[in-house]
């Protein structure tokens, strides 16, 4: 059956043609739409993941990260107490807005501070240069900021001194590390609790926006997290480090329709691969009636029929998906470097799409095939 399936598509090269860029057009666009919903998931994590907790204490109105609600640190020492908890560690975090160097240009970024002397992220290049940020209105850069923050990573590396305002107060620049962007936050600040104060001077020293909470060796995370949110006001949510991550993967998701417009142009792709597929094989069909036809005269039942039908769509998928992968793997590359992004190609992404790209074809085939029952060795002959 095989044979006979391709021998009937590649009977018409340029119509095959066709039909593979078609289902190539379709894999690309699917590749794409699913590689940035990963990448929406995987970089809005990116500050949760590197967080040196156990459990984390946020305020129940904050919606995100770079929307953080203050509250009470009198809470977080309350936590110290709990039983099962070795250390507490106070976070900052706000949103600045910075005077690009170069240009003059304001643009909003990240920033986070905490107590040099309190490990908070588990960031080396941070932790290598806590002394840095000890000293009075100096800060860390986050080298994979966006582009428009102007080249302060390339002058750093240079040995130029860079320095700048944040909203309205002189910084230094005094070092680098990586964190790399995400769709809510386009760079990132690292700075002492001291520092942080000065550049939100408004902010109160007893509101904090994250609490971390470690515990000592041998204590269940999941047990502590429900007795310690029993045993605290209601003006403060207790999470896992897990649970805080998921809980911001829900806010884009739920909260926002990126996740639903890249989930809506997935299934368009699909469709459109699909109204390719189904054309191509019915063209196909139609061309070779008379052959069915005789198929049928000498005895081989629709079922037959209807599977040399479906290899023949499972063929279209598979030469689709090739240089649909391979296009995708480019233009992973390129959006990374001009969004910095995660976009990564991966061995379960890439069986998904295969998986979607056959079942797209089998059903555009499923579809098609109706017209095989209407061949009739005695309307033909």
């Amino acid at each position: 059956m095989a044979p006979l399936a391709w021998s009937q598509l590649k009977k018409e090269p340029v119509r095959l043609l066709v039909a593979s860029a078609g289902v190539a057009f379709a894999v690309i666009l699917v590749f794409m739409q699913l590689g940035f919903n990963d990448a929406l998931f995987d970089s809005a994590v990116r500050v949760h993941e590197r967080l040196v907790a156990d459990l984390v204490l946020i305020s129940p109105r904050s919606f995100y990260l770079a929307a953080m609600s203050s509250f009470s640190r009198r809470r977080l020492y309350q936590a110290a107490g709990f039983a099962g908890v070795s250390e507490v560690v106070p976070v900052y975090t706000g949103i600045a807005p910075w005077i690009n160097p170069y240009t003059g240009r304001p643009r909003l970024i990240f920033v986070a501070g905490f107590d040099p002397s309190r490990r908070a992220f588990d960031i080396p290049a941070v932790n290598e240069q806590v002394d840095k940020i000890r000293a009075p209105n100096q800060v860390l850069f986050d080298a994979l900021g966006r582009p428009e923050f102007g080249p302060v990573a390339e002058d750093l590396r240079a040995g130029k001194l860079v320095t700048t305002e944040v909203t309205h107060w002189k910084i230094t620049v005094a070092g680098l590390f990586e964190m790399g962007t995400s769709f809510g936050v386009d760079a990132t600040l690292m700075t002492s609790d001291l520092n942080f104060l000065r550049v939100f001077g408004a902010r109160p020293k007893g509101l904090i926006d994250i609490g971390l909470i470690r515990l000592q060796p041998g204590v269940d995370p999941q047990i502590t997290r429900d007795a310690l949110a029993a045993f605290l006001p209601k003006d403060v949510e207790v999470l896992t480090k897990q649970g805080f991550m998921e809980r911001e993967k829900a806010y884009w998701r739920d909260s926002t329709p990126i996740g639903f417009v890249f989930a809506f142009g997935s299934i368009m792709g699909l469709v459109v691969g699909g109204v390719i597929v189904y054309q191509i094989l019915f063209a196909d069909i139609s061309a070779h009636m008379a052959e069915y036809a005789t198929l049928k005269a000498m005895g081989y039942r629709n079922s037959f029929l209807f599977s040399v039908v479906l290899q023949e769509a499972c063929i279209l998928a598979f030469l689709g998906y090739l240089p649909g992968l391979a296009a995708a793997v480019a233009l992973y590359r390129f959006t990374e470097q001009a969004t910095r992004l995660p976009l990564h190609m991966t061995w379960p992404l890439g069986g998904k799409v295969l998986v979607l790209t056959v079942a797209m074809c089998s059903v555009a085939g499923l579809i098609a095939v109706r017209k095989v029952r209407s061949a009739d060795p005695a309307e033909i002959f």
